[in-house]
């Protein structure tokens, strides 16, 4: 079967203009004698120069029917150009877009109402747009109003509509308009969180229905939710498409390097202030090793060094870590009670306080661990990605994840827990 959308080598360059001199007042005045031949002759105007720069770049993909493929990137990397192109907003330079099937976009918010016509009747004047016949969007029209929340305004010209209101309403009619391939590119976002989870719900329910998804944003946990597939741009180019947990982290970790050991040798440079001083953090392995890649089923430890200039009643140390979406997993506190002073209380002195992780706790993918020392009233330390590490899935059967060879679910965190399983005959069963 033919994807229901294929690229081909699909380029798209703009050209631009650069002013290499400004006019100061003097230049201005004396434009106004540009009529003058003579007076031209002397006078220097601004030099122009242009550039092309290629948005898109030489993209090849398909994309199947029933997939949500998501488009990511940092800004300008040209996700929204592309999908402006599938649309057909804009024309490529060159390359060639194949499309088998009705299309409906959400690419800027409002795009395609008409300012001084009503929700109603731009609902009628959208669909006609799509190629929908007026009995066609007299049937879905009550389910459209319904799903975007606006009947109130829906006689009230869409210039006086808010941006969420109009965000609303834009994807309330591509959504219900049945089209084989729905482009949506960052829309949503505008909408508050409960619409948003509204139109996600309903995204899914596309997809499940055998229709066709490009979605552009940059929530990598709605990516991860909607979305089986994932293609990376950056510089116009495509530089990685797959499974899109796969691709999701590679983004997330463009520019970042991973570090297993964070040393900072003179007191002077580390970070904290006149009381304590941060001197290392160091992630080891169960031998000891320091390194910055573990498997899911590895124990490892997270060991803090730092000196205390003077002495304090109270010190907690603690670890944070976050994972590749920013979000905390949880924070452990070094409240050690068999300490050689018995509680939190520091003198002065070089310590090192050592966390351990146990196995089968954390998910796989990036972890960014975070370190903070601070007493009741101060904060003397507070150093953010200080360790970057990777935790790897090598899908062993002797891990959580069992026999279940499927990808696991993007989650926080992955503990081994105790499960309990009963048998019985079908004679013994509940009637």
């Amino acid at each position: 079967m033919k994807p229901l959308i294929e690229i081909k080598g699909l380029s798209k360059k703009y050209r631009i203009g650069h002013e290499r001199k400004y006019l100061a007042l003097r230049d201005e005045i004396a434009n106004l004698f540009k009529k003058f031949p003579s007076f031209m002759a002397r006078t220097r105007l601004p030099i122009q120069t242009k550039e092309d720069i290629w948005a898109v770049k030489d993209i090849s993909f398909d994309v199947h029917k029933g997939q949500a493929v998501g488009i990511i990137g940092r800004n300008g990397a040209g996700k929204t150009t592309l999908l402006k192109l599938i649309s057909r907003i804009t024309y490529p330079t060159k390359g060639e877009i194949y499309l088998r099937g009705r299309v409906a976009s959400l690419l800027e918010v409002g795009t395609g109402f008409h300012s001084e016509l009503t929700g109603r009747e731009n609902i009628y004047f959208n669909g006609s747009i799509f190629g929908m016949k007026k009995r066609e969007i007299d049937k879905k029209f009550d389910e459209m109003v319904a799903f975007s929340e606006v009947e109130r305004f829906l006689d009230t010209p869409i210039k006086r509509y808010s941006s969420g209101m109009r965000m609303r309403l834009a994807f309330a009619v591509a959504a219900h308009l049945e089209p084989e391939i729905l482009l949506i590119d960052e829309v949503i976002a505008v909408g508050d969180t409960a619409f948003q989870k509204k139109c996600l719900s309903k995204a899914d329910n596309i997809t499940r229905e055998g229709r066709t998804v490009l979605f552009v944003s940059h929530n990598m946990g709605t990516i991860q939710q909607l979305c089986s597939q994932a293609i990376l741009l950056d510089n116009g180019g495509i530089i990685m498409e797959g499974r899109t947990t796969e691709v999701v982290n590679k983004y997330l970790t463009m520019g970042l390097e991973l570090e297993g050991e964070k040393v900072w040798s003179d007191i002077k440079d580390a970070p904290g202030d006149e009381t304590v001083r941060l001197r290392s953090v160091r992630a080891f392995d169960r031998y000891g090793k320091i390194r910055s890649n573990f498997d899911v089923r590895d124990p490892f430890a997270i060991q803090i060094e730092y000196w205390v200039l003077h002495n304090l009643e109270w010190l907690d140390v603690s670890v944070h870590f976050y994972n590749q979406r920013g979000e905390l997993i949880f924070v452990s506190i070094d409240s050690t009670t068999d300490s050689p002073l018995g509680d939190r209380k520091r003198l002065a002195g070089f310590y090192k306080s050592t966390c351990h992780i146990p196995s089968d706790l954390l998910s796989n993918g990036q972890i960014y661990i975070r370190v903070t020392l601070t007493d009741e009233m101060n904060v003397h330390v507070s150093q953010r990605d200080v360790v970057i590490l990777n935790i790897g899935d090598a899908m062993d059967p002797k891990g959580v994840r069992g026999n279940y060879k499927w990808e696991w679910a993007p989650s926080a965190v992955r503990p081994r827990l105790e499960w309990d399983m009963e048998h019985f005959s079908l004679s013994q069963a509940p009637k």
